[in-house]
């Protein structure tokens, strides 16, 4: 149900250049929350409908609110994403609780705004807190992104024709290294010769790489124009540009995030062999539920990787069931410890 922002001051309403849903359940939450359930939930570039990383956030309050009962508020951040401070603000004045940031580029912010509250639990996807430098009531959720992309590889060099595939990434960061890094890897532990194409859509420090989906697909175009026929992409929903370029071209290409399958048009369907996923959905809803029961832990981190199931491969199509043995075989090699992935290109 969307209201309007009648929970929030008005006077800080101004300070948001996007809209503000409002989902309630009617009922009431348990254990460590005091009353209904009220959860904060502030998007990354793209907010709400992304198809991949945020769309994977809300999945995971809303399994979490099914379960418990409560409501969610969802900010997203204006054009230039410089009110994202203003956007934790106002959920933890409003007095949501817990109150979840999802992606890195709330690292700053959050260590700016979480100690104000004291009262209120944070936790930031994409964003870690080991060292407790963004306060005690901060919760880091982290993934191996570069352990499901070593198997996004795998696949990728299984399938290539040309033994030629590219990497998309949406903005030149640390986190989104971890992606390409672990994709080469994962190509050349197969096909040591395989070429890998890289680009990034934006420079460090300019995240509109993450929701430009035109440039996303003239991207993709140069490199199956220059003989890759599979490209894996992470950015956000600059995403959806891969995927057209795929099925304009003939050729495959490699979600992220969520099963991208499941979102996308039956000709892009065609196209998506996999996904990478990144379980934001399960770290959330996780998390979430910890709060409710009053067993959150502040200033740490919870990583997910391929041991708890926090990253892996979607299978929707049937694109890569006949190299299934052979992408369980390098799985176990990265949980025995036999293989290390890197993180870094």
């Amino acid at each position: 149900m969307t209201k309007a922002a009648a929970l929030l001051l008005a006077g800080s309403l101004a300070l948001v250049a996007c809209a503000s849903d409002e989902k309630d359940s009617g009922a009431g939450s348990k254990g460590g929350s005091d009353g209904d359930l009220k959860i904060g939930l502030a998007f990354d570039t793209g907010g709400r409908g992304d198809q991949s990383f945020n769309d994977s956030a809300v999945a995971g309050v809303e399994k979490a609110i099914k379960d418990l009962g409560g409501k969610v508020q969802e900010l997203s951040p204006n054009d230039d994403a410089s009110n994202r401070a203003e956007l934790l603000t106002q959920l933890a004045e409003a007095g949501y609780n817990p109150v979840i940031a999802v992606g890195f580029n709330y690292d700053d912010v959050i260590a700016e705004v979480a100690p104000q509250f004291p009262d209120t639990t944070f936790a930031q996807v994409d964003g870690s807190n080991a060292d407790g430098k963004k306060g005690d009531n901060v919760t880091g959720l982290l993934f191996a992104e570069e352990q499901g992309s070593f198997l996004a590889g795998v696949a990728a060099a299984l399938k290539t024709e040309t033994n030629n595939v590219g990497f998309v990434g949406g903005v030149q960061s640390p986190l989104i290294e971890k992606f390409q890094a672990g994709f080469q890897a994962g190509a050349k532990a197969v096909k040591p010769d395989i070429q890998v194409q890289v680009q990034y859509l934006s420079p460090a420090g300019d995240f509109s790489g993450f929701g430009d989906p035109q440039k996303g697909k003239l991207v993709a175009q140069g490199m199956y124009q220059n003989g890759a026929d599979i490209v894996f992409h992470a950015a956000g929903g600059s995403g959806k540009g891969v995927f057209e370029a795929a099925v304009e071209a003939g050729k495959r290409a490699i979600g992220v995030d969520s099963d991208q399958y499941l979102t996308a048009s039956p000709d892009q369907q065609a196209v998506i062999m996999t996904s990478m996923l990144k379980r934001v959905d399960n770290a959330v809803e996780n998390f979430i539920k910890a709060y409710a029961e009053g067993d959150v832990e502040g200033a740490t981190d919870i990583v997910n990787d391929l041991s708890t199931g926090g990253v892996g491969l979607a299978t929707s199509g049937g694109y890569i069931d006949d190299i299934a043995d052979q992408i369980k075989d390098f799985e176990k090699k990265i949980l025995d410890g036999d293989i290390t992935v890197p993180t870094k290109p």
